[in-house]
C-alpha cells in the first residue's frame, strides 16, 4: 500500500477487530499519522498508540473531517451513541462497517446521508480475523465504486479472505454460515475432546487430534477438486469405523438438526437487524 496516496482512515472504536486491522494497515505501509481511532476507553487508545504509532481520540472532533474512509468497529448496540457525535464530520465519507445487524440504512440515518448516495460497505468477518484466517463477506450500496471497493478489500486483506455478496440480505445467511461458524466448529472440537476422554485418552491427546483433524481435513478439501462429499465418501468403507459413527450420526438426524440450528441464526440475525434498525 503505496503511502504515496494514502488518506486518512478513521475507526470508530478500537476494539480487538480494529486492532487487527489498523495492525495490517501499519504492517502494509500506510503511515500511522494517516490512521486515526476514537475510543473513549484510555487503555485501548493507548494500547494502539504504544502498538501502532496511530493517532487517538476520546471522542469524536473535527479531525474526522479529513477521513477519506470511516470504519464503524463498535458493538452494534453501541453504534447510535457512537455514530451522534461523529455524524457531522464524517457524512461525506466511503463508509466500511464491521458490525453485525447494522443495516446499511441505519449508517446512512445515522450519519446524515441519503441511503440512494451514501457510499456504504458492510461487511462480515468471524474471530479468525483475529489471526489473519477469517473470512469477510461485504456488500455495497449502489454508489460505492470499483476503487473505493478496492480500498476495502486492502483495510480487510490483513483479517482474511474477502467475499463479495450481491444482496443486503445475503449478510444474515453468511452471519448464519461464517460470522457464527467458529462456535459451531469449537462445539465440534468440545464433543471430540469429550469423546477422547470417555475413551480413555487425555483431554489434552483429545484437543490435540481434534483440531490437527479439523486442520488437516479443511486444507485437504480447500485444495481438493472434488466436493466435500466426495471426501467423505472416500474414508468411509462400508461396514468400518467412519461408517459406524456416520450411521449413528444420520440415525441422530444431526445434519438436519444442523440445518435448523443454521437457520435459526439467520432469522435471529434478521431479528437484529430489525431491533438496531428502529
Amino acid at each position: 500500500m503505496s503511502s504515496t496516496t494514502s488518506q486518512v482512515i478513521a475507526f470508530i472504536g478500537g476494539g480487538n477487530m480494529a486492532g487487527a486491522l489498523v495492525g495490517g494497515l501499519v504492517r502494509a505501509g500506510r503511515p500511522p499519522a494517516d490512521i486515526l481511532v476514537v475510543d473513549p476507553g484510555a487503555a485501548q487508545r493507548h494500547r494502539l498508540t504504544a502498538d501502532f504509532g496511530v493517532r487517538t481520540l476520546a471522542a469524536a472532533d473535527a479531525a474526522l473531517a479529513a477521513a477519506a474512509l470511516v470504519v464503524w468497529a463498535v458493538k452494534p448496540q453501541l453504534f447510535g451513541e457512537a455514530a451522534a457525535p461523529c455524524a457531522p464530520f464524517v457524512g461525506g465519507a466511503l463508509q466500511l462497517s464491521v458490525m453485525a445487524g447494522i443495516r446499511s440504512e441505519t449508517i446512512a440515518r445515522a450519519i446524515g446521508a441519503d441511503l440512494a448516495t451514501a457510499r456504504i460497505v458492510r461487511s462480515m468477518p468471524n474471530t479468525p480475523a483475529l489471526i489473519g484466517r477469517g473470512i469477510a463477506a461485504l456488500v455495497a450500496t449502489p454508489s460505492v465504486g470499483a476503487t473505493e471497493r478496492a480500498l476495502v478489500e486492502q483495510v480487510l486483506a490483513p483479517t482474511g479472505q474477502t467475499l463479495w455478496v450481491e444482496r443486503e440480505a445475503d449478510l444474515d445467511a453468511v452471519t448464519a454460515i461464517s460470522g457464527s461458524g467458529p462456535a459451531y466448529v469449537f462445539y465440534v472440537i468440545e464433543a471430540m475432546t469429550a469423546a477422547a476422554v470417555e475413551m480413555g485418552l487425555t483431554a489434552e491427546q483429545g484437543k490435540r487430534l481434534a483440531l490437527a483433524t479439523f486442520d488437516g481435513a479443511t486444507a485437504l478439501a480447500a485444495q481438493s477438486a472434488e466436493p466435500p462429499e466426495v471426501l467423505r465418501e472416500r474414508v468411509t468403507s462400508k461396514g468400518g469405523t467412519t461408517y459406524a459413527a456416520l450411521q449413528s450420526l444420520q440415525a441422530d438426524g444431526v445434519a438436519a438438526a444442523f440445518v435448523r440450528a443454521l437457520k435459526a441464526a439467520q432469522r435471529r440475525a434478521e431479528e437484529l437487524g430489525d431491533e438496531f434498525g428502529g
